[in-house]
């Protein structure tokens, strides 16, 4: 089917060309907004109707006339039918959506992925300060960036996973005197304790290591600890790396890696945001008030100018963010998305406004952003808000370890990154169609014991030798349109970055096959038929475990489900 849309597309682009060859205009095919109306709407008419200044029906019924002389038509097309104002609707032969199954097959693990396209792309995420394991707003963080990092890569981009820390700062100060409360004694809750400590156990965990002088690694970094409780420099470098290594071990649980890790402190040292401030100042978009040194940002929608420089010499946190997507942009990534919590709202417009004023080409609208809402988490019908071994949050770590990396991957990618989701614990490990990860792995499941007891039976897999064309059952059709459906939807989730379209079709087509397997025999039937509804079900795990793999999910061969509900 992939190859008779593509024949078809063609053949309708260059009949609207001959049509109307100074329109100016691209036709495409369109989703019927009813099954029984076809299999795609062609909606050129329209737009050209009025370019023309025709009538949109008579228009149509010409392209129709048009379109049925071809070939293409002739040989993929069963009907072509003019509705409304000039709507055609398409229908295709059986045997356009029967040559599915063999374009699967022959394809394999790169079905639905495209060539390389030479361009680049940089996706950050996570991006946590290392100050306490990753909670689960990292998580989803993880899922939904290291997804459309997957999904990019299908579609031919050069990919880059970067993580950027703040490897100094308050937050780091307060990590290192956290540690040392500890290291003298102290206790959250004594008098002495600090006030803007981290109170989780982890920290009575590094100061332990830190007193017995371990040493600690990381993805980026290595570090011994001293052992003298009065050298705080040692202990917040000590601890970072340690947090770091703790924080590697949860992506990796997960996972999830990354190709490099910027830290925030290198922007300083190596003069970056001086140098970002000088360019702002010489472009003319920066002004002196109240001792401070402001950005015009309203010049570029934001809402308001926004403080650059403080009185006291400081920096307000969006000027790093400034220079560190300069270096984005001069280490070649024309096209960079963050995932980021929606908190981060705000800080979009600013820097995108700095980056205007820094004047080094950045286009406007650069980086793309996608920002995630906090996930809820429920277990045993009751919110869970603390971790003892955090101190104050649910960590990404717990949620694997009640769960499964599968289930949390998968959950977390199953709605728009811009709202609100609650993980339900008890969900997730439920062996039944409840459960949308156990539904989709299932379905896989299930295939692959069908196959398997085919084999046994004899039965031999040579692809797409079978008769596609007895593959004629209304069960079968929708199956076979769902996996034609893979390729564009890959291409229109990662234009638009939306992974979670990958979820949902995901479930689309188990719904489909759990309907085809509850209402079709598949062994011992007449033996063509039964191969060929053999191919049809490898071609059908095949696009599960392609799809899987995008989300960093797992493809199961077998698993033990529940005695009831039934899957279906």
């Amino acid at each position: 089917m992939i190859q008779a849309k593509q024949e078809l597309l063609q053949t309708l682009q260059a009949t609207v060309a001959q049509l109307a060859p100074d329109a100016g205009f691209t036709p495409a095919f369109e989703s019927p907004k009813q099954a029984a109306h076809g299999d795609f709407a062609i909606t050129a008419a329209m737009p050209l109707a009025k370019a023309l200044k025709r009538n949109p029906r008579e228009l149509a019924a010409e392209l129709v006339a048009a379109l049925q002389a071809q070939p293409a038509f002739q040989r993929w097309v069963e009907s072509l039918e003019i509705a409304g104002p000039g709507f055609i609707n398409l229908k295709l032969k059986a045997a356009a959506r029967q040559a599915v199954v063999a374009e699967v097959l022959q394809a394999g693990d790169s079905f639905g992925r495209r060539a390389a396209n030479g361009r680049k792309l940089m996706v950050e995420f996570v991006s946590a300060n290392p100050t306490g394991p990753l909670h689960v707003g990292h998580g989803r963080q993880g899922a939904l960036g290291d997804s459309i990092c997957r999904l990019f890569e299908s579609q031919g981009w050069q990919v880059q996973r970067e993580f950027y820390y703040n490897d100094a700062g308050v937050q780091i100060a307060n990590l290192a005197l956290s540690v040392q409360s500890r290291l003298k004694g102290l206790q959250p809750g004594d008098a002495a304790w600090p006030a803007d400590a981290y109170n989780g156990d982890y920290i009575a965990d590094i100061a332990a290591d830190f007193l017995a002088k371990k040493l600690v690694h990381a993805d980026d970094r290595e570090f011994t600890a001293s052992g003298d409780i009065d050298d705080l420099d040692s202990i917040r470098q000590f601890a970072v790396a340690y947090l770091r290594h703790e924080q590697d071990l949860d992506l990796q649980a997960f996972g999830v890696h990354f190709d490099h890790y910027f830290l925030e402190s290198s922007l300083y040292t190596e003069g970056r945001v001086d140098a970002t401030v000088a360019r702002l100042q010489a472009s003319g978009k920066t002004y002196e008030q109240d001792g401070a040194l402001w950005l015009r940002s309203t010049d570029y929608g934001d809402d308001k100018d926004r403080v650059m420089r403080k009185g006291d010499g400081t920096y307000t946190y969006f000027v790093p963010d400034i220079a560190y997507h300069v270096t984005k942009w001069e280490r070649g990534f024309h096209k960079v998305i963050n995932v980021q919590g929606t908190d981060h709202h705000g800080t979009i417009a600013r820097v995108r406004a700095g980056l205007q004023a820094a004047g080094v080409g950045i286009p406007q609208g650069w980086p793309d952003y996608v920002l995630h809402k906090m996930v809820t988490v429920m277990k045993g019908g009751e919110e869970v808000k603390l971790s003892k071994r955090a101190g104050g949050y649910v960590t990404l770590r717990d949620l694997i370890d009640w769960t499964s990396r599968d289930a949390v991957r998968f959950f977390l990618i199953s709605r728009k990154a811009d709202t609100e989701f609650t993980f339900d614990v008890d969900l997730a490990v439920k062996a039944s169609d409840e459960n949308p990860v156990f539904y989709v792995q299932y379905a896989h499941a299930r295939i692959c014991s069908v196959l398997a007891e085919y084999a046994k039976r004899g039965g031999a897999m040579a692809s797409t030798s079978a008769d596609l064309g007895l593959l004629t059952a209304p069960t079968e059709q929708a199956l076979l349109l769902k996996l034609a459906a893979y390729p564009d939807m890959l291409c229109s989730a990662a234009a638009d970055m939306v992974p979670h379209d990958i979820a949902f079709y995901l479930r689309d087509v188990a719904a489909a096959f759990h309907s085809y397997y509850a209402a079709e025999r598949f062994l011992g039937v007449d033996p063509p038929l039964e191969r060929a509804r053999m191919e049809l079900l490898s071609a059908t795990r095949q696009v599960l475990r392609n799809a899987l793999d995008l989300l960093g999910v797992g493809a199961p061969e077998a698993m033990a489900r529940e005695a009831s509900p039934e899957v279906a």
